[in-house]
């Protein structure tokens, strides 16, 4: 809002300086078309030049001076010729002067992102650290392992929330539907967490896309912008910001490599917590969520049983783990079990069953 009244101020200055300096004589009407126009080209390149990366700004203007320094070298030769009217020798020069700036200013905002920065110092050694900041997804703060995760100082620097993210995460809290706003408030309660962890600065970024809807392109265009990373476990923004070119740290995967890694033949220790749905499955967790199927582990509901595994499932969402109870002990344990849990196991109840492609879609949810 502040920036749209110095826009203003600006805008009524040059209509008043064209009042007074008259370029047009006694035809305010032309002089005051003729100010508002020059007004609105003016706002209309500020707001282009401020979505243009530091690199680029710097390109130009460097490129713009060296073409003005060609384009005067240049009317140096042009003044040592003979023209028959002196207007031709100075349209010329000031023709070679427009096509040299422009030329310049074109090819230095291109070539621009090949300027290193950090060799200047000072002022432009920022630029290099802004390269360590990182972005956070509306869906990683909601989720709350990012905050975990920088206690243990694996993750730190500048986190950076832009302003679109805040009123998404405000809105959620804001929501009538009271699961939604456990989750937006819970968000926010997250971001409280980060502040408070040393070495860790959160940065709320005024920085919006009006013409981006979306807010996953809009942490995108950010990203890209800021040559920074983005911090999500949507697996959709994980692929489209590969594709875009921008770097991700995805928690999920960070999750999935830190689980222990099991081989077939090993035994583990597992707690059966619920009933599969395929016949004579029992279903276990280990502590960081991965499933477990076990064969013949149906009548051990709510026992730890020793289980040697089978085989391990690894998918883009997550890992699930195959493994078998030994059927003599399954045996042993059935006879010790009353003739009144010995029932055939259609007539079961169903609804503590899980079946792998349930867990699947879990997995993929998460």
């Amino acid at each position: 809002m502040d920036l749209w009244i110095i826009r203003a101020l600006l805008f009524v200055a040059i209509l008043v300086s064209g009042y007074f300096v008259r370029p047009f004589g006694s035809n305010l009407s032309l002089t005051f078309l003729f100010s508002g126009g020059l007004g609105a080209v003016i706002v209309l390149a500020e707001m282009r030049i401020r979505r243009l990366s530091l690199k680029t700004l710097l390109g130009a203007a460097l490129g713009s001076v060296l073409g003005i320094i060609g384009a005067s070298l240049i009317s140096m030769v042009i003044a040592r010729m003979s023209f028959t009217h002196p207007q031709t020798e100075t349209f010329a020069q000031l023709l070679v002067l427009i096509v040299m700036t422009y030329v310049g200013l074109i090819s230095g905002a291109n070539k621009g992102e090949y300027l290193d920065l950090t060799a200047l110092g000072g002022l432009f050694s920022d630029s290099g650290s802004r390269k360590s900041g990182k972005v956070l997804d509306t869906s990683v703060i909601i989720d709350g392992r990012v905050a975990d995760i920088c206690k243990t100082g694996f993750l730190e620097g500048t986190l950076i929330v832009p302003h679109f993210v805040l009123r998404e995460l405000q809105q959620i809290a804001d929501s009538a539907d009271s699961a939604k706003r456990n989750r937006g408030r819970r968000g926010l309660d997250v971001l409280e967490k980060i502040k408070s962890v040393p070495g860790v600065a959160v940065q709320i970024l005024e920085k919006d896309y009006p013409e981006v809807k979306e807010v996953d392109l809009k942490l995108i265009e950010l990203a890209k912008e800021m040559g920074a990373k983005i911090v999500t476990n949507d697996f959709n923004l994980n692929k489209v910001s590969q594709l875009r070119g921008v770097d991700v740290l995805n928690i999920n995967e960070l999750a999935n490599a830190l689980k222990p890694v099991v081989l077939p033949g090993e035994t583990m220790k597992v707690f059966i917590l619920k009933e599969g749905k395929e016949y004579n499955q029992g279903v276990a967790y280990l502590d960081d969520g991965t499933m477990v199927v076990v064969d013949n582990a149906r009548r051990m509901i709510g026992k730890t049983i020793a289980t040697q595994v089978t085989s391990v499932l690894q998918t883009t969402a997550g890992k699930m783990i195959f493994g078998r109870f030994p059927e003599e002990t399954e045996i042993a344990a059935n006879s010790q079990a009353p003739k009144s849990d010995r029932r055939p196991y259609d007539k079961l109840p169903i609804n503590n069953r899980v079946s792998i492609e349930d867990e699947k879609e879990r997995l993929k949810g998460r």
